[in-house]
This record gives structure tokens, C-alpha cells and sequence, in this order.
């Protein structure tokens, strides 16, 4: 996953499967999975969240300005991507 020119580096699908079975396994009603780009680790790291709002707190790869960005958004049920701005 994520591989080509517009991304850091690719994802294995196998890890992100498992992101997406861990957020649902959660106790606490998340309903995101937010594919996130740790700048200072150069790796990717997995961050649930429940509504659309706290997507927010996220900046979009490649124009952020902090030690993280935001890759992708995942609702965890149908798995499908969901657009953010």
C-alpha cells in the first residue's frame, strides 16, 4: 500500500489489516483508522479515533508542518478510504 511517488515509503498490507482489526477489537467506539507518517521515525503509525472532527487535528502529507502527517482515513466497519481536507 501507499507506494509510489506520493507517499514516504510503502505499507505492508498485512500490518494495515491488522490496524484495521485492532481499532475494531477497541473497547472504545472508534470509527476511524488514521494512517499517520511519524516524520521523525520514518514510519507509519496507526491512530483511531471516533468522529470526523478530530480528523481535523491532522495535517495532510506532504504540507505539514509538524513531526506528523496525515496519510489516509479509514472507516474501520467498511473499510473504505474516506476523503478529508
Amino acid at each position: 500500500m501507499f507506494e509510489g511517488p506520493n507517499y514516504p515509503k510503502p505499507l505492508k498490507e498485512s500490518l494495515f489489516q491488522s490496524w484495521l482489526e485492532n481499532g475494531r477489537e477497541s473497547k472504545i467506539g472508534y470509527t476511524y483508522l488514521l494512517v499517520v507518517w511519524n516524520v521523525y521515525d520514518e514510519k507509519y503509525d496507526p491512530v483511531y479515533v471516533e468522529s470526523r472532527e478530530a480528523i481535523g487535528a491532522y495535517e495532510a502529507y506532504p504540507n505539514a508542518k509538524g513531526s506528523e502527517a496525515l496519510i489516509a482515513v479509514y472507516d474501520l466497519y467498511s473499510e473504505s478510504r474516506v476523503t478529508f481536507e
